[in-house]
């Protein structure tokens, strides 16, 4: 069950929680990436509240917003780069995605299997992608005030593994909100303490969510190749004629 994107805008961008929670995940995200020069970078799901710090520099910045959760225009007061789109089929061509930033997408998504195949398709060789999902054993996923109560939670174990099923190596994976979910004073306060102190801990000490980097591996197992080559061709062909449209 997908949120509803003007209860994501008002979570990220009109809450001081939000605020918050945006900023413990941009900062972890560019840790990782902190660039993205000449680059083609992608969000699916709501992920536009952490890829601001790209806009300047790279190549070119999509928003893709899925269509039971509903689009808004992004950024504010520059042109528009959001889309509404399928959720198993998005308009961009095979292989010409460096960065792909998947945020409340997967675990609220009812196609979870054709979701991380598109996911692959879009991807180029030694392209990256970021999972950002609620950490199933984490305060945040018990909480439904915030959009990490919504969907299926992951533990680490079980998102690795499902990635690796889709032809993704995992590489690494960081934790993220280790403040309290609560928009509560004394909480507000103390937050940016605990996110100092959960940066500096292995990431297999997660906070609300867990962040995992992957890349796409380019040849796929025995058995599977050929099941991957005709996704492709198909969705090639749907590819170069919607991106004029956008």
């Amino acid at each position: 069950m997908h949120l509803d994107v003007q209860d994501l805008r008002n979570f990220y961008y009109r809450s001081a929680l939000g605020r918050a929670a945006q900023g413990s995940l941009r900062n972890r995200m560019l840790d990782i990436w902190p660039e993205a020069q000449g680059q083609t970078i992608v969000g699916y799901g709501f992920a536009a509240p952490l890829l601001r710090p790209y806009l300047k520099d790279a190549r070119r910045v999509m928003a893709l917003m899925p269509g039971p959760q509903g689009v808004m225009p992004w950024p504010a007061n520059l042109p528009n780069v959001s889309v509404l789109t399928e959720e198993t089929l998005w308009p961009i061509e095979t292989g010409h995605v460096d960065k792909l930033v998947v945020l409340h997408g997967l675990e609220t998504s009812e196609r979870p299997f054709d979701l991380l195949e598109e996911a692959w398709r879009v991807l180029g060789p030694g392209g990256k992608a970021l999972f950002i999902v609620p950490n199933r054993a984490g305060i945040w996923s018990r909480r439904d005030r915030t959009p990490f109560g919504f969907g299926r939670p992951y533990s680490a174990s079980q998102l690795e593994t499902q990635l690796r099923k889709h032809q993704f190596l995992p590489e690494r994976h960081l934790g993220a909100l280790y403040q309290f979910p609560s928009a509560k004073r004394i909480w507000m306060k103390s937050g940016p303490l605990f996110e100092r102190i959960g940066r500096q801990m292995p990431g297999m000490f997660a906070g609300g969510a867990f962040m995992v980097e992957a890349s796409k591996l380019v040849y796929p197992p025995k058995g599977k190749v050929q099941r991957t080559q005709e996704r492709s061709s198909v969705l090639e062909g749907l590819g170069e004629a919607i991106p004029g449209r956008v």
